[in-house]
């Protein structure tokens, strides 16, 4: 957490209230270093600037400023970039406050695996995703590209959607999700898969992930949007977090069982293994 549907939650939710606005001020409120060391420089950068756009590439929040120089945020597994009034008492844990013409964007993070960084234009930017083998956005993927994809991959359909070089965006909960609406089992190794079954993931990947947008994603623990609400989606989960719940298709108990150092929830009848 947060994955996709919550990152571009919160993209959505920050679009209106920061596009337009300028920061006037940054504080650094921490001594955590958030992956890149904190420079002198990113005040140069970044005050004064007007966010002119906010962009989501897999699990970043992606902020253009008007001198072309990117704010780039990863929320890691607990981060929270909202906006607030400026007299809001500051929350424990929060690292770092950007005053804006009118208000706070400030990023909040309990465990401390997010990251800020400031990159002087796209071009470095795109350099360091490159660097990375980012995948491809998780809709409008081309079924033959995927599946050349697929058979290229020896692992386990878990450990496959995990992959971020093949598929950006999609985490734990997600992945569970999609291989039960696909009626595939974690445990059968990619380029195994036949092309229907290839296709049926892919489909179900991209629903899946759109239905949870739709629901504002998912809160379990700490995620709320970039306007502080929570998600929907975790109200709808089919397997994820159910274990020895019944699957609403067939009735029988979700387990649980690990695969790619992950917990995985199955339903053992509707993703039987063969």
């Amino acid at each position: 957490m947060p994955e996709l549907p919550e990152v571009e939650t919160v993209v959505r939710d920050l679009r209106p209230l920061l596009c337009g606005r300028t920061l006037k001020r940054v504080e650094r409120l921490t001594s955590v270093s958030l992956r890149q060391v904190w420079r002198a420089a990113w005040e140069t950068s970044l005050v004064g600037q007007q966010v002119q756009a906010i962009q989501r590439r897999g699990k970043w929040i992606v902020m253009t400023l008007s001198n072309a120089s990117l704010l780039v945020v990863h929320l890691g597994m607990t981060g929270q970039l909202r906006v607030v009034p400026a007299d809001q008492p500051l929350e424990s844990h929060t690292h770092f406050r950007f005053a804006l013409d009118e208000g706070d964007l400030r990023y909040r993070d309990i465990r401390r695996f997010g990251s800020l960084q400031c990159w002087p234009d796209r071009a470095s930017w795109q350099r360091q995703l490159a660097e990375m083998r980012l995948g491809p956005e998780p809709f409008g993927v081309d079924p033959d590209d995927w599946l050349q994809r697929l058979r290229a991959c020896k692992r386990n359909l878990k450990a496959t959607l995990l992959d971020q070089t093949l598929l950006a965006g999609v985490g734990n909960i997600y992945a569970d999700e999609a291989l039960h609406a696909a009626r595939l089992h974690p445990a059968r190794r990619a380029c195994d898969l036949a092309p229907a079954e290839a296709e049926r993931l892919r489909l179900a990947i991209e629903a899946v992930l759109t239905r949870a947008i739709n629901k504002r994603g998912s809160s379990i623990r700490n995620y709320v949007g970039g306007s502080g609400l929570q998600g929907g989606f975790q109200d709808e989960f089919a397997v994820y977090g159910r274990t020895g719940q019944p699957c609403g298709t067939c009735g029988q108990a979700i387990v649980m069982q690990r695969y790619a150092g992950r917990s995985s929830h199955l339903c053992p009848v509707c993703q039987a293994l063969e």
